[in-house]
């Protein structure tokens, strides 16, 4: 029966996926068949509203963050941090280093912001364009960026990835940065490599794109609006809590808002709420976005998929599928088997919040040792899911900054991380 629920639910997220219906709408729809199957069971109403409820109630510290993400996201455009980023670092881009610079750009800008969307939407715009001024390869180009918008979206302190993996797996999220950028270095440095080399190979040309005088017909590009990134680093550095970090940041965002930008205060509210809006219109489709509503979609995919825990646990649902993974697990590794059921999750969700969640839900049962499975799903799934076409998770940065959908193959890091941490496990266990 578990078998027939699972396979209902994995039609029903095709079909709406398939005719572009609200992922929301499916996932609610979802809760309903897994709230018959515990129905039949022999679960009440009240048990299995109680199921719910205590599923839900786990994300509620992810939902606080996820909040604050929408404020400073939307504070940070206003204020001109983002924009004074992109004028301070676009400068080191020269045709040969094209690449490799689009690469180290986006991973840069991601790390500070912590989401790939607006990073693709800011630095990816940049670069695609600065790219094909130049004339180089879209493909290639649109590659290092993916690889680079995401390079931060995994690792950063104020990512939803990353603190959505930290809260399933009740580790500390400074401690998985640590590990991310550990077992990340070798990956990280032969991509670097083939982004340096295919540029030595590249026929670029000088581009002309003055990036500062575009922000400067909105922003005062000072030095000081770099204080709210500032503030995330050296807090990070100390390992304040998220929260606390993401809050001084947001604070400070505000004080240079109302002061470098001579934002009216209610304009600030309302940017905070609804988002940022450049009123010109080529800044517009670069800065747009941020505010707690286009945090709101994610908010109920969070709350709904962490409702399935509730009921997923307490019916035993996955204890059948579990089994059979752990005894995959026994004949290869347990990484391989994440590997393969990140794919399969990514394929169905079609994002990669949801794959995260449910992969972690399956696979919860491979290791006991938390640390170990939190870095797992940062090294498979969190990189897989965007790697997956019709997965919103590559579509939308590689949309939003304009490159091709076949930039998927030239997006090496996405590739080599999970590749990389598989063969250091087959290599470790084969030497135990």
């Amino acid at each position: 029966m578990e078998t027939l629920f699972l396979s209902l639910f994995a039609v029903i997220l095709t079909v709406f996926i398939a005719f572009d219906l609200s992922i929301v709408l499916a996932l609610t729809v979802g809760l309903f068949i897994f709230s018959v199957y515990a129905k039949l069971k022999g679960y009440n109403l009240k048990e299995i509203v109680k199921m719910i409820i205590d599923g839900a109630k786990t994300s509620k510290n992810i939902l606080v963050v996820f909040f604050l993400i929408g404020i400073l996201t939307a504070l940070w455009r206003d204020c001109g941090t983002i924009p004074a980023i992109i004028s301070y670092t676009v400068g080191f881009i020269n045709p040969k280093s094209f690449i490799l610079m689009t690469f180290l750009l986006c991973c840069l800008v991601s790390f500070l912001i912590g989401t790939s969307f607006g990073s693709a939407a800011t630095m990816g715009v940049i670069c695609m364009t600065m790219g094909a001024a130049m004339g180089a390869n879209p493909v290639l180009s649109g590659g290092a960026m993916l690889s680079g918008v995401l390079f931060g979206d995994r690792c950063s302190p104020v990512s939803t990835s990353a603190l959505l993996v930290s809260e399933l797996t009740g580790t500390s999220i400074y401690e998985n940065i640590k590990r991310m950028f550990t077992s990340a270095a070798v990956p990280f440095a032969i991509t670097c490599a083939v982004y340096f080399v295919s540029g030595l190979f590249s026929e670029c040309k000088p581009s002309t794109t003055d990036v500062a005088a575009l922000f400067s017909k909105e922003f005062t590009i000072t030095p000081s609006a770099l204080i709210p990134a500032a503030v995330i680093i050296i807090l990070s550095l100390f390992r304040v809590k998220t929260k606390i970090s993401m809050l001084i940041s947001i604070i400070s965002a505000f004080f240079v808002s109302i002061f470098i930008q001579k934002t009216e205060f209610l304009a600030l509210i309302e940017c905070a709420i609804n988002g940022y809006k450049a009123t010109d219109s080529d800044l517009s489709q670069m800065l747009d976005g941020g505010g707690i509503v286009s945090m709101v979609r994610v908010l109920l995919i969070v709350c709904i998929s962490s409702a399935y825990s509730g009921i997923f646990n307490e019916t035993g649902m996955l204890v059948t599928l579990k089994e059979k993974l752990i005894q995959l697990a026994e004949k290869t590794n347990s990484f391989t088997v994440m590997i393969i059921v990140s794919v399969i999750t990514s394929m169905i969700s079609c994002n990669q919040t949801l794959a995260i969640i449910l992969t972690e839900n399956l696979c919860d049962k491979l290791t006991d040792n938390k640390k170990i499975r939190a870095i797992d799903l940062e090294n498979s799934v969190v990189v897989i899911a965007p790697l997956i076409p019709w997965s919103i998770a590559g579509a939308v940065p590689l949309a939003s900054a304009g490159a091709p959908t076949k930039s998927l193959f030239a997006a090496c890091f996405l590739y080599l991380l999970p590749l990389w941490t598989l063969v250091t496990k087959i290599t470790h266990k084969t030497s135990n």
